[in-house]
């Protein structure tokens, strides 16, 4: 009876291929009970736009630091759109970090919906009103100059999140023209303002500044006036669906550690400090 070949080549004894043999077996037992290497897992974070282009500077330097990956998507703080924060923790979305508009975030804590003591507030934010690069730029200095240049306008844009709530709700009533203005109103539901600002669709258009800078074809005229101004909190906190608590909470300190208040300031936001 001729002798076994392994891996082309036959074995010269029956000594040797037993001894190979075992060798073999004792490798797969081996290699059988050792546990298999950990598959490090994700850190999910929605983030809603005001704080999307410092984010997105910042999550390259936190994972080559951490070593962790980040999942990054993005969704409005308000509105009923399917990718809205509120909307996506209603039906139970698993998001280890979200970074939101705090009066948003608050209404979430009192739902059940946030980890009770999570909140961190990252930056405060002003609206700003754009028009279409080379157009001419209003005049917003003033209470009396915004009233008149949102009277004179032919078209105006404002998100579906919290500068828009606040202005369709508050500022329009508070200066008298929400009826004079109503038809000329757009709200645009879970894309950048700025957006259809550039491509002529409406002439003017307002939102957060951190969120108007990074669109080409616009050019911010300034932010609202005194007395016209909203600065919202943007916070970050862990959802009660959160699969990685730990993890999100050491994100949550490191997007808000003063390493970072630099780049934010250059994203058109003020950093909350810390003490």
């Amino acid at each position: 009876m001729s002798l076994p070949r392994i891996n082309g080549y036959r074995l010269r004894s029956k000594r040797t291929a037993v001894l190979i043999s075992a060798c073999a077996l004792l490798g797969i037992a081996v290699a059988s009970a050792r546990p298999p290497q950990a598959k490090q897992d994700s850190i999910k974070v929605v983030t809603s736009g005001a704080f999307t282009a410092a984010y997105l500077e910042l999550v390259p330097e936190y994972e080559r630091a951490s070593h962790s990956k980040l999942m990054t998507e993005f969704g409005p703080s308000m509105g009923t759109t399917h990718n809205a924060i509120p909307v996506r923790l209603e039906r139970g979305e698993a998001i280890d970090v979200v970074i939101m508009a705090a009066p948003a975030l608050d209404d979430l804590t009192k739902q059940g919906k946030i980890r009770a003591d999570s909140r961190v507030d990252l930056v405060q934010s002003k609206i700003g009103m754009a028009v279409k690069a080379g157009a001419p730029k209003p005049d917003i200095s003033t209470l009396d100059a915004l009233k008149r240049t949102l009277l004179a306008a032919k078209s105006i844009a404002y998100s579906d999140s919290a500068s828009g709530v606040y202005l369709s709700t508050e500022l329009f009533p508070k200066l008298g023209i929400a009826d004079q203005i109503k038809s000329k109103c757009r709200k645009i539901e879970a894309d950048p303002v700025g957006g259809v600002v550039a491509s002529g669709e409406v002439e003017i258009g307002f939102q957060q500044i951190s969120e108007l800078r990074p669109v080409k074809g616009i050019d911010i005229v300034g932010e609202l006036p005194p007395g016209a101004q909203r600065v919202i909190v943007f916070a970050a906190a862990i959802p009660t669906t959160s699969k990685h608590p730990e993890a999100a909470k050491a994100l949550i300190q490191w997007l808000a550690s003063p390493s970072n208040y630099t780049l934010i300031q250059k994203t058109g936001l003020e950093p909350v400090r810390h003490k």
